[in-house]
């Protein structure tokens, strides 16, 4: 049984998974294209933050940008190596959902890359609702994003 729980970012595991979501995205995007947040950047009041896990190994991690009243971002979505194919995205995705719903939020969108790595991702999101948009708050037309949205 997996356990979603919320996280302060604090164990030595979450702050590598944390490093290696980074790594991973600069090994796929431009820089400029990097939208991932780093450990210290998550820990803003503005962001909720949930870590998955397998008994004692850490299995993912997922956050929740708060963008007003209303709408959420889904932020640092990623599984530990040693669990994929096993539904924790899948898991952590719905957590989110449900969490961003007791919060009293209208909708999500998120920002994912758009190249062959991100497929599955895209893929995922679809299955779970969410459809491609434009972009949003600060975000700007890019060849290496993709954009979507969600209405709870």
């Amino acid at each position: 049984m997996i356990d979603y729980r919320p996280d302060d970012l604090t164990t030595p595991a979450v702050r590598a998974l944390v490093a290696s979501h980074l790594a991973g995205m600069h090994d796929t995007s431009p820089p400029e294209s990097v939208h991932a947040l780093d450990a210290t950047a998550l820990t803003d009041p503005s962001i909720r933050f949930w870590t998955a896990w397998d008994g004692a190994e850490l299995a993912g991690m997922g956050a929740l940008a708060l963008r007003g009243a209303t709408r959420g971002e889904i932020k640092s979505m990623r599984v530990s190596p040693s669990h994929l194919g096993r539904g924790i995205g899948r898991g952590m995705l719905r957590h989110i959902v449900a969490e961003s719903r007791t919060l009293g939020l209208a909708s999500l969108w998120l920002e994912t890359g758009s190249t062959a790595e991100f497929v599955p991702a895209v893929r995922l999101y679809e299955s779970e609702g969410f459809v491609v948009c434009g972009p949003f708050d600060d975000y700007v037309e890019d060849p290496f994003s993709i954009f979507m949205t969600r209405t709870l």
